[in-house]
């Protein structure tokens, strides 16, 4: 894949990318440059047909990523009637990547962090990560990040987090707890649990998996009716004569994949 970066690395294995936030002396904060790049990179890895499923993290062991680089306050402009959400552009769903998404979380996340994480499919953390939102201490509106956590926690465990601040951080086992998180990891099992996880998905028939994906983000925003009614239209999207006869020759063969138990 052809893209030129100096924020992020890319690899490609598998039917996997793996995205790393790579700005490690800024505890991989997002400034403009990072901010196009991870648009640019979102609608390649969209038009990449060897690309299956993506894995999202950051350089180093401290921090998955602090938001805005605040050095850089003034390049993304902070005039009410011209300002720009920078999360349009860095959440991967706003830029259309319809394919699975895993987050592995390997360190701090505050912020604008959750412009990736509440856009992405499933959530690894490391056991020493924790998560918080500092707008607020700081002067300014949690708005776009915490609605985007809506979507994940409890009303009241977001509205806490908003209000506190830079005062109160959620550990990596809360943050389970409170469904943010799917699984707790030591920080050197994360990236391979995360990136195996990605492969799994991968492995999966790609249409099935990408109507699955649009139809659940799809039905989270509609009445129980119209979800179900969403879901037939997906489910003949997603479905082929031809990927059923290969499924049921899988399942007649009598080889089953070991699952993991978790």
């Amino acid at each position: 894949m052809d893209l030129e970066l100096t924020t992020l690395g890319l690899e490609v294995t598998d039917g996997v990318a793996t995205v790393t936030l790579d700005r490690p002396q800024v505890h991989n904060a997002f400034d403009q440059t990072m901010t196009d790049e991870l648009a640019r990179t979102w609608q390649a890895l969209r038009r990449a047909p060897e690309v299956r499923a993506v894995v999202v993290t950051g350089r180093g062991d401290k921090a998955f990523c602090t938001g805005i680089d605040r050095s850089s306050v003034e390049e993304f402009g902070l005039d009410p009637f011209t300002y720009e959400d920078p999360g349009r552009l860095i959440g991967p769903r706003t830029q259309e990547l319809w394919k699975p998404l895993v987050a592995a979380v390997n360190g701090m996340a505050c912020g604008g962090a959750f412009y990736i994480l509440g856009e992405a499919d499933v959530i690894l953390a490391a056991d020493h990560a924790t998560f918080f939102d500092p707008h607020v201490t700081y002067g300014m509106v949690a708005a776009f990040e915490p609605i985007l956590l809506l979507r994940r926690m409890p009303f009241g465990e977001v509205l806490r987090m908003a209000l506190a601040g830079s005062h109160e951080r959620v550990s990596a086992e809360t943050a389970m707890r409170l469904g943010l998180v799917s699984e707790v990891l030591p920080a050197e099992e994360l990236l391979p649990a995360a990136q195996e996880l990605a492969r799994i998905f991968a492995s999966q028939p790609a249409p099935a998996v990408q109507a699955t994906l649009r139809t659940l983000w799809a039905a989270r925003d509609l009445p129980a009716s119209q979800a179900t009614e969403l879901g037939n239209v997906f489910l003949q999207l997603g479905t082929s004569d031809e990927a059923l006869n290969e499924g049921q020759a899988a399942f007649a063969s009598g080889q089953r994949p070991k699952p993991r138990i978790r």
